[in-house]
């Protein structure tokens, strides 16, 4: 079980990939204002993502409020940044197909290491 130093660490070294990913590698005709509206994005799904909620479009809207389309509108170069990966899988109804969402697991890799490096006493 993760200890809460560690996940606290983990908490620090993701905003600061998250900072570090959208604002230091701008995709080409990106604002600022989709830049920041990436980060927060980033946060509520880190946050969900700690909660073990599935990362779907309509999970995203019920959680933020903002509509379909924007939540796509802010997904969308978090996928084209390598960030998220996405898949189509059968919605919670079964009969149609949804959007869903996962960190690239090597984010978390480096995110583990960087927390273990930051143990008291290494």
């Amino acid at each position: 079980m993760t200890s809460a130093l560690n996940a606290h660490w983990q908490g620090q070294l993701f905003a600061a990939y998250a900072l570090q990913e959208v604002l230091d590698k701008p995709i080409d005709g990106e604002t600022p204002q989709s830049r920041l509206k990436q980060l927060g994005m980033m946060t509520v799904l880190y946050m969900m993502h700690q909660n073990h909620e599935k990362l779907t479009l309509s999970n995203i809207v019920k959680n933020t409020g903002l509509t379909r389309n924007a939540v796509a509108e802010t997904v969308d170069p978090l996928i084209e940044r390598g960030i998220l990966t996405e898949t189509i899988v059968k919605n919670s109804m079964g009969r149609g197909t949804a959007r869903q969402f996962e960190f690239c697991p090597e984010i978390f890799d480096r995110l583990r290491l960087g927390a273990e490096q930051r143990k008291p006493g290494t």
